[in-house]
């Protein structure tokens, strides 16, 4: 779904659409239009097409689509076999153009098959997720949430100790915040769309971590995905981390 406004995708406003019934539904289907974007074809003329080679699958897709004459809100995605084309599609995170799926050419179609811390989920000697905030003097600001963390990244701290000395425990990193933290009284989504509100722990936020990202951001500048927690980095200090002064385009 497109925001002409805002010149990108809208994943928001396509939650919008999905959540909406009866009378409300159709009203917002005119404000916000949707396309059919087509990637594959599993069935044609009453023909199973998924065990047919990509390749195949691909061509009867684009046949349909000049047969039928099919245009908005009717739409086939993009497919090259170039690589500099795809890295060229890569650079459209502006957009919100948030990857691509590669396909083997002669394989069939198979299904399910995909070729620091200032809250914490669980109890704080063993924190099973953490939502990731974003220092904006002068404020802390929510950007994500963890996915779920192993023992082994809930029980020892990185980098990796002197020689002689034991890592320290991640729980030791972390210390209960105070009721002057930010995000007293606040609630927090189990995820899209869920009305599960997570029990949470709130800690001072002191603690810098290496995460792992994608593209995939809200309005708000927010990853939509869980972050992956790498490890601790109890070497820095928050100041030293490069701080956001506005929200991330």
């Amino acid at each position: 779904m497109w925001d002409w406004e805002a010149g990108r995708l809208s994943f928001e406003q396509l939650l919008n659409r999905l959540h909406r019934r009866g009378a409300p539904a159709v009203r917002v289907a005119e404000e916000w239009p949707a396309q059919f974007v087509a990637f594959d074809l599993l069935r044609i003329s009453g023909t199973d097409t998924t065990a047919w080679p990509y390749m195949r699958r691909r061509a009867a897709l684009e046949e349909l689509f000049t047969t039928r004459g099919l245009s908005a809100p009717w739409v086939l995605c993009p497919s090259t076999t170039d690589p500099h084309m795809v890295h060229e599609w890569l650079t459209w995170g502006s957009v919100r153009i948030e990857g691509v799926v590669f396909k083997r050419l002669n394989d069939p179609y198979r299904p399910s098959v995909e070729a620091g811390a200032s809250t914490s989920r669980g109890r704080r000697l063993r924190p099973s997720s953490a939502p990731s905030p974003a220092h904006s003097p002068p404020q802390v600001r929510f950007c994500s949430a963890a996915t779920t963390l192993t023992a082994a990244c809930t029980t020892w701290a990185a980098p990796p100790p002197s020689p002689g000395r034991p890592p320290l425990p991640a729980a030791a990193l972390l210390a209960p915040a105070g009721s002057g933290h930010p995000w007293t009284g606040w609630m927090f989504s189990a995820g899209w769309g869920s009305r599960q509100v997570l029990d949470v722990t709130l800690v001072v936020p002191d603690l810098v971590v290496e995460v792992g990202v994608d593209v995939a951001r809200d309005a708000g500048g927010r990853w939509r995905h869980p972050a992956r927690f790498h490890r601790s980095r109890p070497d820095l200090r928050p100041e030293n981390v490069e701080r956001w002064s506005e929200p991330p385009a």
